[in-house]
């Protein structure tokens, strides 16, 4: 009997896919631009801010990786309906979605307002539905299937006691649109999946790998809960990433891949 007819290496080949990059200048989405960009795909970068997409855009194209950059949040249908459009009219078509836009506001919720916690969700969730359904509309129409990736968190597992109440709500609701929408585009063979990672080097936490006693007073305490013993670093996210954007998760929807030293098992 021979070997089953596998490459390894064409399994993860996404060289000439166009990814749809949201929230591309934030710490996760520079880490999809360049995973995805160094292994050949051609991006369509979006982010409220301008300023932030220009240097963004300048750093990819240095490295020679084809980008288009739209200003935009996914906040209505027209934001997510331009997003697409760019997609189109630079290269033709969209294959992956990477969803790496989102927020928090830390608030005791006897403190935090309706208001406070509907910015979250808006920003976690609905944003991530709207464009969602404007890429897969894409994708159903163009025949050939596609990828979807969301941002959760460790967070939409477990609860957190220093007033995660909006951020952990709007994950477990990222989880279960994960979920949902993989049982609902399976038959256009379009997967749906989500990464969620723990704390990893970021410009938001990089004052816990600092030696002061406050950092190392937080950073033990955290990780005497996770079992690999350390912080996660970009690194971490990109293979996972790149699993879940290529042929090789082809047979694999509705899950949440956990990038977090072990953090969510125990």
């Amino acid at each position: 009997m021979s070997l089953p007819s596998i490459e390894p290496k064409d399994l993860f080949d996404v060289v000439g896919k166009v990814a749809l990059v949201v929230g591309a200048t934030g710490s996760f989405g520079q880490v999809v631009c360049a995973t995805l960009g160094k292994a050949g795909a051609k991006l369509v970068v979006t982010a409220g801010s301008q300023s932030a997409l220009d240097e963004l855009s300048g750093r990819l194209a240095n490295e020679g990786i084809s980008a288009a950059a739209v200003p935009r949040r996914p906040n209505t249908e027209a934001d997510c309906d331009a997003m697409v459009e760019a997609a189109l009219s630079n290269f033709g078509g969209v294959d992956i979605l990477v969803v790496a836009s989102g927020m928090n506001d830390v608030s005791p919720i006897d403190e935090m307002s309706p208001e406070r916690f509907q910015k979250v969700m808006l920003a976690n969730v609905e944003g991530a539905w709207l464009i969602a359904r404007s890429v897969g509309r894409q994708f159903i129409q163009q025949g050939r299937g596609g990828k979807v990736v969301f941002t959760s968190s460790a967070r939409g597992k477990l609860g957190h006691p220093a007033g995660y109440s909006a951020y952990c709500t709007s994950k477990s609701a990222t989880d279960g649109m994960t979920r949902a929408l993989g049982c609902e585009w399976g038959k256009h063979n379009i997967t749906v999946n989500a990464i969620a990672p723990t704390v990893f080097r970021s410009p938001v936490t990089a004052w816990m790998f600092e030696d002061t006693p406050e950092a190392t007073k937080v950073r033990e305490g955290f990780l005497s809960r996770v079992p690999l013993g350390r912080l996660g670093e970009p690194e971490d996210l990109a293979g996972p990433l790149l699993f879940l954007c290529s042929r090789a998760s082809d047979f694999h929807t509705g899950h949440i891949v956990y990038a977090d030293g072990g953090y969510t098992a125990g």
